[in-house]
């Protein structure tokens, strides 16, 4: 015998409507407000709830609403009884999530036929929710998104805490973790063989990095610095190897992830050699301000031979063009601070 709850402050509409629906073989319990009716739904669980509008306490559209925010009865099917017959006030409780809206007076068959349809409905919806969830279960554990990799990451990895300009690791060391950032920023360097300092790779909160192969022993390729304060979570070569193995979804997103670092270095090394000194800088300056910063017009505290570094010019030229950028009013420099004043204007030469 399937459950109602009749949520109605009109004692005589209540009662008769009780009558009705018991006659036609449903176990029906009551509530004169909408707050004990609430309560009811919560403790009775029942198979589907009609609720009038217009009640002391708590409407019933306080009602629907509270009922949406518990896992136990936001499923239940929900039917609005009133009065209330103008389309704003249907289009307001459907807008709600009521399942169907019943305007008084209305007939034994009107109420029945709703009824049974809303519970059908209902019965149908949770076999497929079900269904979906058995999927789910049996499916977990895969990994099918960068995302979900971070997120093993995040779960499974061993965090590390470094200061700033803290090293990492060092070019030439055994390349025995990746990692994840989860705070701060980090720096990759190596020197050219003139013992000039290039950045290779900067990288922010939520990035990768430190990839060398993922099936062979091969040493870093260079050397990493944090930029400031760093969290940041590490996985084993053998054992991301592992999760890629049994992943084959999550490996394809590592392979793009992969192809847009070699696309970046070829576009930062076609840059270095084509752009103007201007590009150069300007492009380098946007970089650093995404990667160290939230927001691009906080000031960025870098040295400028690490920016130098990046843009591939001499320390010397690119502390002229800061100085140009200055006069025009793009930046603003005090010490080693940078701080952006025309984000638009640095963007333009970019």
């Amino acid at each position: 015998m399937k459950k109602v709850l009749l949520i109605e402050d009109d004692i005589v509409l209540r009662e008769n409507t009780a009558e009705l629906l018991e006659l036609s073989n449903y176990k029906v319990i009551t509530a004169a407000n909408g707050q004990i009716g609430l309560d009811m739904a919560s403790k009775e669980k029942p198979d589907i709830i009609i609720c009038d509008i217009m009640m002391p306490i708590l409407d019933g559209y306080g009602v629907l609403d509270g009922l949406s925010k518990q896992s136990e009865t936001k499923f239940i099917p929900f039917i609005f009884l009133s009065a209330k017959t103008e389309r704003q006030d249907v289009r307001k409780g459907m807008d709600l999530g009521a399942d169907d809206y019943i305007t008084k007076p209305f007939s034994e068959d009107e109420i029945i036929s709703a009824i049974e349809s809303r519970i059908a409905k209902a019965a149908i919806l949770k076999e497929e929710r079900e269904s979906f969830q058995n999927n789910t279960d049996n499916s977990e554990d895969e990994l099918r998104t960068l995302n979900d990799l971070k997120n093993f990451f995040d779960d499974n990895g061993t965090v590390f805490n470094y200061k700033k300009n803290d090293i990492i690791y060092n070019e030439g060391h055994n390349s025995n973790f990746i990692y994840l950032i989860t705070k701060g920023a980090v720096r990759s360097y190596k020197f050219d063989e003139n013992g000039k300092e290039l950045t290779t790779a900067l990288h922010k909160e939520d990035d990768l990095f430190g990839y060398t192969s993922f099936t062979q022993n091969i040493p870093y390729r260079e050397t990493a610095v944090t930029l400031k304060d760093v969290e940041m979570v590490g996985i084993s070569k053998a054992e991301l190897k592992n999760v890629l193995i049994n992943n084959h979804k999550v490996t394809l997103e590592v392979i793009q992830l992969l192809t847009d670092d070699l696309t970046g270095v070829k576009d930062q090394l076609l840059q270095m050699a084509y752009s103007s000194v201007q590009k150069k800088t300007a492009s380098t300056i946007l970089r650093f301000a995404e990667k160290i910063n939230s927001k691009p017009e906080d000031p960025i505290k870098i040295s400028r031979n690490d920016l130098a570094s990046v843009a591939g010019i001499a320390t010397e030229t690119l502390i002229r063009t800061l100085s140009d950028f200055k006069k025009k009013g793009f930046i603003e420099m005090e010490g080693r601070n940078i701080k952006i004043l025309d984000l638009q204007e640095l963007q333009n030469i970019y």
